[in-house]
């Protein structure tokens, strides 16, 4: 028995690992309508795009609200550099929504995008 359990709780311990690791991909998709990381994204553009920069106040902040529920999940199995990166482009964001600049808002918002689809991957 003992030789049993020296070799199967560090197996097991390394499986477990592994597949925390290894679930990015399925911890990053929204389970349920405030989590939806993408879609508040492209409410954003929309908002952005058309200039109404009070409903773009408030759809930054339910992106914030995603992002931060999605970050509970996926924290342990990204690149610590990505979700830096997507923090600092929710910042450059809202900064650029302060200022009413779409040009600099729209490039934020698509590169938060782009570096949502690396993470996990």
């Amino acid at each position: 028995m003992r030789k049993f359990l020296i070799y199967a709780i560090p197996i097991t311990s390394l499986i477990i690992f592994i597949l925390i690791m290894q679930s990015g991909n399925i911890l990053k998709k929204p389970f349920g309508d405030n989590d939806n990381f993408p879609q508040a994204i492209n409410d954003l553009i929309e908002a952005v795009g058309k200039e109404y920069w009070d409903v773009a106040d408030q759809k930054v902040e339910s992106l914030t609200k995603a992002w931060k529920k999605v970050l509970n999940r996926v924290q342990f199995s990204s690149e610590r550099d990505e979700i830096n990166k997507i923090n600092i482009c929710i910042a450059r964001i809202k900064g650029a929504i302060m200022a009413k600049d779409k040009t600099n808002a729209l490039m934020e918002l698509y590169e938060a995008f782009y570096h949502w689809e690396d993470l996990g991957s």
